[in-house]
């Protein structure tokens, strides 16, 4: 029974007019039905949904983008008084470390208080010569050359002194050695001082005009 529906079957595909459709049988018709069915499926993703799908993909991903940016921001906005405090208080801490650079008139004064310091704990200054002044963003730089005699305990107390001025000045560069010409066992201390001055309003002008014209003469 099996062989003879089996050969039923083929039959039905057998002598197919293609002039005449309608006329197939039932098998045919349904087999063709199915494959058009499929090869528009196939050709549908091919030329349209895959295309979709790429974009429904992109899509997706620029909604998680997306959706972190708002995130991120939302707690920002939750967050906002605090931040402002924080740039308050950041901008009175800046305040409070400029008000610690001297002006240009200030810098004489300075270096004459760093001299007593050293003077007042009975060093002797052998050199104390300044160099050129360093142009940074904001401020200048203004190192010193020094060199002086005396006990390693002074040495610290000056430091000390130092840490302990009203302006920013720093130590760098210390090297301290023996001094062969004295008897009394004394040491010999070299290091660079820097102390910083901020740039006045006119200073800051012309500094922005120089880079300005460096700029546009690179172009």
């Amino acid at each position: 029974m099996a062989k003879i529906d089996l050969k039923a079957f083929l039959d039905d595909f057998r002598n197919l007019n293609p002039k005449d459709v309608g006329a197939w049988p039932l098998a045919p018709r349904v087999a063709v039905l199915l494959s058009l069915f499929a090869a528009a499926l196939v050709a549908g993703w091919w030329i349209v949904w895959n295309d979709q799908l790429d974009t429904l993909d992109a899509r997706q991903q620029l909604e998680l983008k997306l959706r972190d940016e708002f995130i991120s921001k939302k707690k920002q906005a939750v967050n906002l008084d605090l931040y402002i405090q924080q740039l308050s208080e950041i901008d009175r801490s800046f305040g409070a470390l400029l008000k610690q650079l001297p002006n240009k008139s200030e810098v004489e004064s300075l270096l004459i208080e760093i001299n007593q310091s050293g003077m007042g704990r009975g060093l002797q200054f052998e050199l104390f010569k300044p160099g050129q002044e360093i142009s940074k963003d904001f401020y200048a730089e203004l190192p010193i050359n020094v060199r002086l005699t005396g006990s390693y305990h002074d040495f610290g107390a000056f430091a000390g002194d130092i840490g302990r001025l009203s302006r920013i000045v720093t130590l760098n560069n210390i090297s301290i050695t023996t001094n062969p010409q004295a008897k009394d066992g004394s040491l010999v201390m070299d290091a660079v001082t820097k102390t910083f001055r901020y740039l006045d309003e006119e200073e800051l002008a012309a500094k922005k005009k120089a880079a300005q014209a460096a700029k546009g003469g690179k172009k």
